[in-house]
């Protein structure tokens, strides 16, 4: 009932646009990603199939693969860029792969806020970067998010960067994120989500990086025992669709698409809020060790070189974002 009256107030209030409305050829959009469906992801893609459906009165149909059914997140990127995939919410760090800039994001401890985070990316900044991406062949569309990431282990707490060393960390198949935690004094592993998962329950890494929401809809507590609020980086997620697809639709279709997307990952960034306290609780009952008040500024010092290896690599980006956030 809720979808009919919001179908019926859209429709009411676009009365002007429903002649190109009809105009749209029906077509069927293939959206993957790789988490489950309780991740914060899945309700990102749902939002943006309903948002689609409605606004294009049923023209546009999106089908969602979750639990990377089409391929991890590098093969995905992949697909879109021949037109094997059409798109997906994927996170920054295997993006910044294809586009290199847009590991700024990533560098650790840049953003000290949420909001200070969605000022850049739905700024100048992050909406060239966006554009970007057509140098690769695939279409940024919007900044959802995967947050703010935390440190979890199956061998002890950890409060300093010295009670890291010779820990194996996975972390993303991204440079920033590998040399962030080898300053950092772990043994920093990177491999796709699909394998961490396995290499947990098996013991052949001892811990991973990822915000409250992964950690608690993975049931990491079930492996990972303990858990450090580290917060050290911020990471973007983005709806991106291959520039093969995206060039056979009309402009009316991309407009639908490209509004519904910002608006399913600000709807994301809103329960990805709403949802990580009551998580957090809830991982803390199942008995997970969670250190609030580790020596964030030790960890800060101590990736300092991060920021002397690659602060000019980004070109300006990084002195950019730095006089945003001031």
């Amino acid at each position: 009932m809720k979808t009919l009256l919001k179908a019926a107030a859209f429709a009411a209030a676009s009365f002007t646009a429903l002649p190109a409305v009809a105009e749209i050829d029906p077509v069927t959009l293939r959206l993957a990603h790789v988490v489950n469906e309780q991740d914060g992801f899945h309700a990102a893609a749902m939002k943006f199939q309903e948002l689609v459906s409605e606004r294009s009165a049923g023209a546009i149909t999106v089908e969602i693969f979750p639990n990377a059914t089409l391929g991890d997140e590098r093969t995905l990127l992949e697909g879109m860029q021949i037109g094997t995939v059409d798109m997906g919410v994927i996170t920054n760090g295997p993006v910044s792969n294809f586009l290199e800039d847009m590991a700024v994001f990533e560098l650790p401890f840049l953003f000290p806020s949420p909001e200070a985070a969605y000022s850049v990316l739905d700024g100048e900044i992050g909406q060239e970067l966006l554009g970007r991406l057509e140098e690769v062949n695939l279409k940024g569309l919007a900044y959802a998010e995967r947050g703010f990431r935390n440190l979890t282990n199956s061998k002890r707490p950890v409060s300093t960067p010295a009670d890291l060393d010779g820990l194996r960390i996975r972390v993303m198949e991204n440079p920033v994120y590998i040399d962030t935690f080898r300053e950092l004094g772990a043994d920093a592993i990177p491999m796709a989500w699909t394998e961490a998962l396995t290499a947990m329950q098996q013991g052949t890494i001892d811990g991973q990086e990822n915000p409250v929401g992964v950690v608690y809809s993975f049931k990491l507590n079930e492996t990972q025992t303990n858990m450090t609020m580290t917060r050290h980086t911020y990471a973007p997620a983005i709806f991106v669709m291959g520039m093969p697809k995206w060039n056979q639709l009309s402009e009316e279709a991309q407009d639908i698409i490209s509004d519904a997307a910002q608006e399913a990952a600000e709807y994301e960034r809103a329960l990805n809020a709403e949802l990580e306290g009551e998580q957090l609780e809830a991982l803390k009952a199942s008995g997970m060790a969670v250190i609030e008040d580790a020596d964030l500024s030790a960890f800060s010092a101590a990736v300092q070189p991060v920021y002397e290896k690659y602060g000019k690599k980004f070109g300006d980006y990084l002195p950019r974002i730095q006089d945003a956030l001031k």
